[in-house]
């Protein structure tokens, strides 16, 4: 299996680069090394950034692929000096784009942040209200929630609830369902005021095991027998209660969110 070397270069945080690394997935016959190289605004910085190259390359006996996000054109024409295989979002995507709209874009750092604006506000008040209301941890302000997952433990709830406040603004609460549930055969009272909001996880009992199981090997909790019957009492408590779930077994927190978003937009249009 061939080996690259993928760098994620920019002069901010990085997060908009990053976001291209996506198109890897499409490439699964490669091994790709991830190094990301965020603030690098200063020629100084720059020269580092080609000695990473150089070496990647050396080590690979493959040239680099260089993803970059810079608005300084002197930047981008010093970094471009380097013997790699560059995906520059300025000359792909922004500068034609102005071009098409007969404006010059705006360049440097933390145009995402400026730009955005109330938008980025708002994702930052999502992610302390999901942090907050992780696991259960409060039942307070979930009429603020604007999705609850549900789901056993460890089907992956905290990162699809996280996902949804980074990405998105969305207020996400997530409660495990735990065996105190499982006897009452309903969910917590305090959840059955939000039925509108709630989300179910499911995942295969093989794949829960695995998950458990490195976390607390060899225990009750982590058994398959228990994983199984864990998931059937859940599954049947959410089909009783009215509630969509989906299986997050092969699904990434992007596929996840997607189903949920589309459910949510349903029934806010119900």
């Amino acid at each position: 299996m061939q080996k690259r070397t993928v760098f994620f270069i920019s002069d901010g945080t990085g997060i908009t680069a990053g976001a291209l690394g996506k198109l890897l997935e499409h490439f699964p016959s490669t091994t790709f090394a991830q190094v990301r190289l965020p603030f690098t605004d200063t020629l100084d910085k720059i020269k580092l950034a080609q000695e990473a190259i150089a070496h990647a390359e050396e080590d690979d006996s493959h040239r680099p692929v260089v993803i970059m996000s810079l608005g300084d054109m002197k930047l981008r024409t010093s970094l471009k000096e380097s013997n790699a295989y560059f995906i520059d979002l300025f000359n792909a995507f922004i500068d034609p784009l102005g071009i098409e709209l007969a404006q010059k874009p705006l360049t440097g750092a933390g145009i995402a942040h400026s730009v955005m604006g109330t938008k980025y506000n708002d994702r930052m008040e999502a992610i302390n209200f999901t942090l907050n209301h992780d696991d259960g941890m409060t039942n307070s302000g979930l009429e603020e929630a604007q999705v609850i997952l549900v789901g056993v433990s460890r089907c992956g709830k905290t990162p699809t609830s996280v996902y949804l406040a980074m990405q998105f603004g969305i207020k996400a609460a997530n409660y495990p369902l735990i065996p105190e549930d499982f006897e009452r055969g309903a969910l917590p009272a305090a959840l059955l005021k939000h039925t509108d909001k709630i989300f179910g996880l499911t995942i295969k009992p093989e794949r829960l095991h695995a998950v458990r199981n490195e976390r607390r090997a060899g225990s009750f909790y982590a058994s398959l027998d228990n994983c199984k019957k864990e998931i059937a009492t859940a599954e049947n408590l959410m089909r009783n209660a009215g509630i969509t779930w989906a299986d997050s077994t092969s699904r990434s927190v992007e596929e996840l969110s997607a189903i949920i978003l589309e459910k949510t937009r349903k029934s806010a249009n119900a």
